[in-house]
């Protein structure tokens, strides 16, 4: 079965399920499909990031398309860059997941995602060339390779060029998850002239998001305390997302950030439409401290293309989910973990107080319970009619002090359940009773 674009390009482990032969016939459908002109490709620090690169670089030139390897560069770097250039991109990482797994994305030349018509183009012209092969190809249409280092610097001066010069007081610790921030992430800094520390800054091919980063935060908390810094910034591999630590080792999640971010832009009149996106798995308290500034909220499924859309939709200017992918539509089409930490320093700095402070202060987080619950088939739970009676029962018993969801994973055999209720311990028995159910019907 040839792989399949989802909600982040085609993913798989490296070598096995997406292999060099895959990034090949992709590299020759993308340009075949897509807009004419030079064809930018960048990485993450994974050890199978040359081996797909090479491959789709060389179908891309094959088709006789100018290729430009970007190198080690944040995928939002590359949603940049190709904006920049209004040429079509395409980033091979596969964001916060383990170094055996990586994934081909694709942007258009305005640094947006493909459209679903654009990616449905591509899978047709890739399932065609992986079924039948290329066919006869032009021995003089040979596109040339080229490298491109530059870019990279470029992005970063961007970057520090949105910082309004206020900064706070003390040392920033930066978390760059062994991924593609940790060249980047130094050279935004000491533009920014901030007194920081680079932790997990030295990829190896293999230690990405190992034990570090926006989805292991610990080790950058310990350090936070351990140096008595200021704030602590948490990237992932790719760079798309960013969470934050306070003062006091804690962690600010990306609706707290959100939070403190849409009420910065209301008193600034940046806040386009007085709107921000936000998606279902958004906390319950920031949809209050929200509406208690008189800003109002759209709601979307998971995923940043959908916030995206939205935003584009919309015409408005900030978005962004729990998981730190915070999109400023003004300065970037996508996610970008560099710019919400320049935004983020910037806001503090301008503000001279504690992050801990601000936070607590923008939003009061109810507490939240997400659980997995496996099984066999996802497609049984729309039909599963005790689950949805019982799902009914729990939110008329919570009401408005609290909030379920129930929804089948994307990418993993298992029915998520969440539940927001106004104690931890209320939380976790009605999600356990949730899941309960859903084992009974559909395990």
């Amino acid at each position: 079965m040839p792989p399949r674009f989802g909600t982040d390009g085609i993913r798989g482990v490296a070598n096995s399920e997406l292999t060099p032969e895959i990034a090949l016939a992709l590299g020759r459908a993308a340009a075949r499909t897509l807009s004419a002109g030079p064809f930018l490709i960048g990485r993450d620090t994974r050890i199978s990031g040359p081996l797909l690169q090479a491959a789709l670089s060389a179908g891309l030139s094959s088709e006789g398309r100018e290729v430009v390897d970007l190198g080690v560069i944040p995928t939002p770097g590359v949603a940049w860059a190709a904006r920049e250039r209004q040429a079509p991109a395409a980033v091979i990482s596969a964001s916060h997941n383990p170094y055996r797994d990586n994934g081909i994305k694709l942007f258009s030349p305005e640094g947006s995602k493909l459209s679903l018509e654009a990616e449905a183009a591509v899978q047709a012209e890739l399932e065609k060339l992986l079924e039948w092969g290329a066919g006869g190809s032009d021995p003089d249409a040979v596109g040339p390779i080229e490298s491109d280092r530059q870019t990279l610097s470029r992005y970063a001066e961007a970057l520090a060029g949105l910082f309004g010069g206020k900064r706070p007081a003390g040392e920033v610790v930066i978390d760059c998850a062994n991924g593609a921030a940790f060249e980047v992430a130094r050279q935004v800094f000491e533009r920014l002239e901030l007194s920081h520390r680079l932790l997990h800054a030295s990829p190896d091919g293999r230690n990405i998001n190992a034990g570090c980063g926006s989805t292991h935060p610990e080790a950058l908390q310990r350090e936070v305390l351990r140096r008595g810094a200021t704030l602590g910034i948490a990237f992932d591999g790719d760079a798309d997302r960013m969470l934050a630590v306070d003062e006091e080792g804690r962690l600010v999640d990306g609706d707290q950030l959100i939070a403190l971010f849409a009420a910065d832009m209301l008193g600034a009149k940046e806040l386009d439409n007085e709107t921000v996106v936000v998606t279902v798995m958004s906390n319950l308290g920031l949809h209050r401290a929200l509406g208690g500034l008189g800003i109002k909220t759209v709601e979307t499924p998971l995923g940043d293309r959908h916030v995206a859309d939205a935003l584009e939709a919309g015409s408005y200017s900030l978005g962004g989910e729990q998981s730190g992918h915070i999109i400023f539509r003004r300065h970037s089409p996508t996610g970008d973990g560099l710019l919400t930490a320049v935004k983020l320093i910037d806001l503090l700095g301008r503000a001279q107080e504690p992050l801990g402070q601000l936070a607590a202060s923008a939003m009061v987080r109810l507490p939240q319970v997400l659980l997995n619950v496996p099984v066999p088939d996802t497609d049984r739970l729309s039909d599963a009619d005790r689950v949805w009676r019982e799902t009914d029962a729990v939110r008329e018993e919570l009401g408005s002090s609290g909030r379920v969801l129930l929804r089948s994973s994307g990418t993993e055999s298992c029915v998520r359940v969440m539940v927001e209720a106004t104690s931890d311990e209320k939380a976790s028995a009605m999600a356990e009773r949730l899941a309960a159910v859903v084992r009974d019907e559909l395990g």
